[in-house]
C-alpha cells in the first residue's frame, strides 16, 4: 500500500472526515474492553487506528456486541469499514479484502455426552446452539442437514443453553469455547474443528472498486509486515493465525 492516498479515495473511506469503524465485541479474538478503562482493544482497534492514519483522518469506533448488527453497521453506511468473517450470506452490500486472521469454529458438548467427534453431530435428535447471525450459524445453516439448528441472543446464551440441558451442543469460536470449559467443570470441546473461520476487513459496496483495492492492499501489507502477528502476540491471543 503506498503512503500516498488520494483525496477522492479518503472521502470515499471518511466522507465526514472521520473513518468510523465498526467493531464487534462478540469474538474476543478480534476486540475486547480493557478492564482497567472499558476500551475497546484488540487486533481489530489495532487494525482500524493504523488504517486510519494511513488516510490521514481521525478514528471513530463504533461498537456492537454481536456480528450481524456490526455487519449491518457496514451495509447500511453506518460505519466506513468493519472486521467481519468471510460468508457468502453477507456479501450483498459489502466489499471483503482477503482474510487477516483465521479461527477455528468448534463444537462444545457436555461431559455426560456420547459424542466424541465431529461427523457425530449433524443427527436427528441433536440441537445445536449457535449466536444468532454469526459466522458458525450462517455457515450451519447450509451444512447441517438432520440436527436442528437453536439460534440465540448472542455467545453467552448458546453456551448456557448447553450447561442448562436446552441442547446437545453449542456451537463458537474455539478459544472462547475452551475458555467455557475451563470456567467451570461440566462441558469439554470436542477434537478439532467444523469450519475455519476466515476474518477479513469490509467496507460498504458503494464505497467502489479502488477503495475496495485500497483496503485490500493494506490487508496484505499488514500480514507481510508482521503487524497483525505481533498485534496478536501483544494481546495475548491464541487460537488464531495470521492468513497466508
Amino acid at each position: 500500500m503506498t503512503t500516498f492516498v488520494s483525496p477522492a479515495l479518503v472521502t470515499a473511506f471518511a466522507p465526514s472526515g472521520t473513518l468510523r469503524a465498526s467493531i464487534n465485541l462478540g469474538n474476543p479474538i478480534l476486540a475486547n474492553k480493557a478492564p482497567a478503562t472499558g476500551e475497546p482493544v484488540g487486533v481489530s482497534i489495532d487494525l482500524a487506528r493504523e488504517f486510519a492514519r494511513r488516510l490521514g483522518v481521525g478514528i471513530e469506533l463504533v461498537v456492537f456486541e454481536k456480528a450481524a448488527a456490526s455487519v449491518d453497521a457496514v451495509k447500511n453506511e453506518k460505519a466506513d469499514i468493519g472486521f467481519f468473517a468471510v460468508d457468502p450470506a453477507r456479501s450483498e452490500g459489502l466489499r471483503f479484502t482477503a482474510p487477516y486472521v483465521l479461527i477455528e469454529g468448534s463444537y462444545l458438548v457436555s461431559d455426560a455426552s456420547p459424542l466424541t467427534d465431529n461427523a457425530q453431530v449433524d443427527a436427528k435428535g441433536h440441537r445445536i446452539s449457535v449466536g444468532s447471525g454469526s459466522a458458525y450459524d450462517l455457515f450451519l445453516t447450509r451444512e447441517i442437514k438432520a440436527a436442528e439448528i437453536v439460534r440465540l441472543q448472542g455467545a453467552g446464551p448458546a453456551l448456557a443453553a448447553l450447561r442448562a440441558g436446552e441442547v446437545e451442543v453449542a456451537a463458537g469460536i474455539r478459544q472462547l469455547l475452551e475458555g467455557e470449559a475451563a470456567r467451570a467443570p461440566g462441558v469439554r470441546v470436542l477434537p478439532g474443528r467444523f469450519m475455519v473461520i476466515q476474518q477479513a476487513m469490509g467496507t460498504p459496496a458503494s464505497r467502489g472498486a479502488e477503495a475496495q483495492a485500497l483496503l485490500a492492499a493494506f490487508v496484505e501489507e499488514m500480514k507481510a509486515s508482521g503487524f497483525v502477528a505481533n498485534a496478536l502476540k501483544r494481546h495475548r491471543i491464541e487460537g488464531a493465525i495470521v492468513a497466508p
